[in-house]
């Protein structure tokens, strides 16, 4: 699993650890939602701070 995240457009880097743990947390998240079956390929996440 790779995970990017971006921070107003700047890349922050993540070691090994840090991506697998973003990544089970996201994966499970999503696949608890009942529309969303194991099959997936990518998930992406915007969010915008007010």
């Amino acid at each position: 699993m790779k995970i990017e995240l971006l921070v107003d457009g700047r890349k922050i880097p993540m070691n090994e650890f840090v991506q697998k743990i973003i990544g089970n947390v996201i994966q499970s998240m999503v696949e608890t939602l009942h529309t969303i079956e194991g099959g997936w390929k990518e998930i992406s996440i915007h969010i915008e701070k007010d």
